[in-house]
């Protein structure tokens, strides 16, 4: 973090965590109606910060978790920043993300990831086959979740010792050749509807393994 900029009225109720920056941080303050005219937008809560991204981790820092998600060619910074709100919420040890997904550090997929993507350990590159088969040589089961009728209910299977749940884009879903190198799994739903949102899709699935640790 290399500065902070707080409104002047949020000073007092945050004075337990300023005790906790590094002294070398400026906190710069204002009133709220001066943040609102840099910020260009009102919903800031009137805490701000600038910061740098740290190293970026390869995927093989990974390799000793025993749950984790995978985010295929998902470009939808809600969907990101949800689904990293999710993996933390179940337990889910970091996420990955192919090189075709989108930035988890994007201020809107931070917002609403409740802040989750700026903690949750997490690798982003890289081709999500190559990530499956890198997951798989380390002893990971891949639940590939899609809704085709031939893939097996959620609801029947056990979460193995070593797991990652591999989600991908609304509309398009999973690449055929993700799914054939994963194990197909699919969410149980009412005839006519095919799917839930890509971010509820992996609650849903997070909570069932949590739920069954």
């Amino acid at each position: 973090m290399e500065s902070l900029f707080l409104c002047e009225t949020r000073l007092e109720p945050l004075a337990e965590l300023l005790q906790k920056v590094n002294p070398s941080v400026p906190v710069y303050t204002a009133s709220q109606a001066l943040m609102d005219d840099i910020a260009g937008f009102p919903i800031h809560r009137g805490i701000l910060a600038c910061a740098r991204k740290g190293d970026a981790l390869p995927i093989d820092h990974f390799l000793s978790a025993k749950r984790l998600l995978l985010l295929n060619q998902i470009s939808n910074h809600d969907n990101v920043g949800a689904a990293f709100r999710n993996a933390a919420a179940f337990g889910a040890e970091s996420v990955l993300l192919d090189a075709e997904s989108c930035d988890p550090l994007y201020r809107k997929a931070i917002r609403v990831s409740s802040g989750a993507s700026l903690w949750l350990p997490y690798h982003h590159g890289g081709s999500g086959l190559d990530q499956v088969e890198t997951l798989k040589s380390a002893g990971f089961e891949i639940w590939a979740m899609t809704p085709r009728a031939k893939a097996e209910p959620l609801h029947r299977l056990n979460p193995p010792k070593k797991l990652a749940i591999l989600l991908g884009a609304e509309g398009p879903g999973l690449p055929e050749a993700l799914i054939q190198a994963a194990r197909p799994v699919r969410i149980p739903m009412r005839a006519g509807f095919d799917s839930v949102n890509v971010a509820t899709a992996g609650a849903i699935t997070l909570a069932h393994v949590f739920n069954a640790n």
